[in-house]
């Protein structure tokens, strides 16, 4: 069966141009020659022009969407960062936490306090100082960080990749609909030897209209209503009319359509006739250098003269110099035939001349301005691309992802390397071109193995192996199939670029704040094991009853803690460098800060416990109490930012203002209302002794600040 066909396998390869499928020979009735598998046609295409039979080759899991599918099964979910070092850091606490509460059981026990009051002391204390609501902690803020995001145009599917995007060092990107707009433009067009920009179009101009005319005319394409159909490179030049506000569709009618040859990847030629202005005409659409070979004269200045050697010369180093910067080319010739005739493949000679018109896939506006930050935030973009080398390396020039010294590969350069070569050449390749399923698998695990947290963009089902495999996947809400949907972390509802840029800067706050939040928890957990240890050392009573250290676990953990996660992101996070992944959550400075914050905190907790000893041991554990409570809440102010409170805005955060007003009236309800002293274990205290409470309560955070305040003038 003969025929040739043109189909967009975008679904396959998220490329949005056509690629030409010539006749598969038939030796006999039964045995077919299948040919290189680069002329299969692909379930899942769309067929834009042309007629041929076909037969199944392959089924199920044997097809290329099957091959995929198993990628897809072969696949292991990532966990991100903040999986691993929250798993870790939880083992290592509770252990740390466990022991020192049977140590304190111990010491209890061996001065003489009875057995169940140790152990109810030690239990009270373990539900005290370990934070077991971190993780409910950290899952709101997780919660709010994908509100936030969904806002601006990117859908969270796992919730865990709202922290592991402001983790992320690599961003392998697909070009087509990503970067690029996934939309076919005529950028130029080619007269009179000359380039003229579609700006600049001039339908004043004969030979510009001829050319415009001609285009529409020798064209398979519709664009009515806005809904196109057909090639995208042939809606693209009926796009045009729309730009200049002609109708195409009074051209076509003006001048319908009597005979045609269609295209084929042979001829490299389409042909159309018309009839126009009274003279049959045949307008010929191809390849530039085909069309030269077969031209013997030349439309120049609204003349029409032989072509030389010297024009075809000029005509074809113009038509390279398009290709180098990825546009895509189209020649155009014509010549008059007889009224009567039906065209024939011979009529294809003798052509004149007319000009071309040069396409691409042009990059949205906002790339380039996405690119620059994501390197400035130190975060490496890599194009990973099934078109062609030319095209992607002019096109992530434009945009900034290549620059003078970097590799472009394409996929057989690619299988030529071994992994360690790969590895190797791997932080000097920018561009990925004519890339398979199983390459862009490669390439992920590639900057994993070298330590990168690698967030993946795809549309197509070739690409949901890919999305899987990487620690973040991102897909295409607009052009997305439902596969790479599927296996993504993320979906992007306006299929831009940019928008991950403001993920990656919601991930880097949202890790931020969790930061800040167990700085916040475990300090003031620090400090209230301290008070107990130094009791226990210098066989004191105990500082604190269990319905305490019940109470601060429940409101000064808790409320402050939530309100620390609510912190609203600002724009030098883009300019830190990504964190090593393999960098634990509590490094050497955040330690640094939880033990001297919470020694502070310990400090005016047992000065006001001593205070109170003086009068009974009642009235100790009373002012202990409360100075700990107060002097956690005005520490959720100190753990909102490692800056000056008035530099980051007092009031910029309404929620710790919030969290610290609920808390600062629960903690006043218990001490000044009777019907709650005895539930809670706190006795009768004057204002004198309420003052102490207030004054204490606020030192530690009037000493972080003014040290901060200190720091931030030197600098």
């Amino acid at each position: 069966s003969n025929g040739i066909i043109s189909a967009v396998k975008s679904a396959l390869t998220g490329e949005s141009v056509g690629v030409e499928k010539t006749t598969i020979c038939i030796k006999g009735e039964s045995e077919i020659a299948l040919g290189d598998r680069t002329n299969m046609l692909y379930s899942g295409s769309f067929v834009t022009y042309g007629r041929a039979a076909y037969i199944v080759t392959g089924i199920g899991m044997n097809t290329e969407v099957g091959k995929i599918a198993g990628m897809i099964q072969n696949a292991a979910d990532k966990k991100t960062p903040l999986q691993v070092n929250l798993d870790q850091f939880g083992q290592k606490l509770s252990i740390l936490i466990l022991i020192f509460c049977g140590v304190l059981f111990g010491v209890n026990v061996l001065q003489g306090g009875s057995v169940g009051d140790a152990f109810m002391f030690a239990v009270a204390l373990a539900v005290a100082a370990i934070p077991e609501a971190l993780s409910s902690i950290v899952t709101i803020v997780l919660s709010f960080g994908t509100q936030k995001m969904a806002k601006e145009n990117a859908i969270i599917r796992k919730l865990q990749a709202v922290e592991g995007l402001g983790s992320v060092s690599i961003i392998c990107s697909d070009k087509t609909g990503t970067l690029t707009q996934n939309k076919m433009t005529v950028e130029d067009y080619y007269v009179n030897k000359t380039r003229i920009s579609s700006e600049d179009i001039d339908m004043d101009s004969e030979i510009q209209r001829k050319l415009f005319t001609f285009s529409v005319l020798c064209n398979d394409a519709s664009n009515i209503d806005g809904v196109e159909i057909g090639d995208p490179t042939e809606t693209a030049l009926l796009n045009v009319g729309g730009k200049l506000d002609i109708n195409v569709e009074e051209i076509r009618a003006k001048y319908p359509r009597e005979s045609e040859i269609p295209f084929d990847s042979d001829r490299k030629m389409m042909s159309t006739k018309h009839t126009i202005e009274g003279i049959p005409v045949m307008v010929v659409k191809g390849a530039t250098d085909v069309l030269l070979s077969r031209a013997t004269q030349i439309m120049e200045n609204g003349m029409i003269r032989p072509i030389t050697k010297e024009d075809k010369q000029k005509i074809e180093e113009d038509n390279q110099k398009f290709s180098r910067e990825g546009l895509r080319v189209l020649g155009f010739a014509y010549k008059k035939v007889v009224d009567e005739w039906e065209l024939s493949y011979d009529d294809e000679n003798n052509l004149i001349f007319l000009g071309m018109i040069a396409m691409m896939d042009p990059p949205r506006e906002e790339s380039m301005a996405a690119v620059a930050e994501c390197k400035k935030a130190g975060i490496r973009p890599i194009m990973i691309t099934g078109d062609h080398k030319v095209t992607a390396k002019s096109i992530a020039a434009q945009i900034g992802i290549y620059e003078d010294g970097d590799f472009v590969l394409d996929g057989n350069e690619l299988d030529q390397l071994s992994d360690e070569q790969l590895k190797q050449k791997l932080p000097h390749i920018s561009v990925y071109a004519r890339v398979a399923p199983a390459h862009k698998i490669r390439i992920v695990k590639a900057w994993q193995d070298l330590g990168h947290i690698v967030a993946m963009t795809g549309d197509g089902v070739n690409d949901a192996p890919a999305l899987k495999s990487a620690d973040i996947g991102i897909a295409m809400g607009i052009t997305g199939t439902e596969v790479s949907k599927d296996a993504a972390s993320m979906i992007l509802t306006d299929d831009n670029f940019a928008t991950i840029v403001k993920a990656v800067m919601t991930g880097r706050n949202v890790y931020a704040n969790i930061k800040n939040t167990i700085t916040y928890l475990l300090s003031g957990n620090f400090s209230g094991i301290l008070c107990v240890l130094f009791a226990s050392i210098f066989m004191l009573p105990v500082p604190f009853y269990s319905v305490h250290l019940l109470f601060i676990n429940l409101v000064t953990d808790s409320l402050p803690a939530i309100a620390i996660g609510m912190e609203k992101s600002t724009r030098n996070l883009l300019q830190e460098k990504p964190r090593d992944a393999r960098e634990s959550i509590l490094d050497t400075i955040t330690m640094k800060r939880i033990a001297t914050e919470g020694v502070l905190i310990a400090i005016v907790t047992m000065i006001a416990y001593f205070i109170g000893l003086e009068v009974s041991h009642g009235l100790a554990a009373t002012l202990a109490f409360a100075t700990l409570c107060l002097s956690r809440l005005f520490h959720g102010f100190n753990c909102r930012s490692k800056e000056f409170i008035f530099n980051v805005g007092l009031f910029s955060n309404m929620y710790s203002i919030g969290a610290f007003v609920i808390g600062f009236i629960l903690l006043n309800s218990i001490l000044l209302l009777p019907q709650l002293n005895s539930l809670f274990m706190v006795t009768d205290i004057t204002l004198n002794q309420l003052g102490i409470i207030y004054l204490l309560g606020f030192i530690p955070t009037l000493i972080i600040q003014m040290n901060r305040w200190m720091k931030t003038n030197k600098e």
